[in-house]
């Protein structure tokens, strides 16, 4: 019985650590494009909506790039503002 249930145990396990990867992803992705649009308030105050730390956050020119922490998980993003060229 036990057997059976330690390859069930692992699974979940790796479930829950890609979730939580993926909920950091989505917010640094949202703190990254809010830092685009509203510089570092903006990327704060959405990292802290989705329940993260803003950890880094670096503008270059049309460049922002930001580093969150959420449930012990760090993730990073980059968003860039390009003007189309007619």
């Amino acid at each position: 019985m036990v057997a059976a249930l330690v390859p069930v145990l692992i699974t979940v396990s790796i479930a829950e650590r890609a979730v939580r990867r993926a909920d950091a992803q989505a917010a640094a992705d949202a703190a990254a494009l809010a830092g685009l649009a509203e510089g570092k308030p903006g990327a704060h105050d959405l990292a802290t909506r989705n329940g993260a730390n803003l950890l880094s956050f670096v503008l270059n020119g049309n460049q922002v790039t930001v580093e969150v922490q959420r449930a012990g998980v760090k993730a990073d993003a980059t968003a860039t503002f390009d003007v189309a060229k007619p």
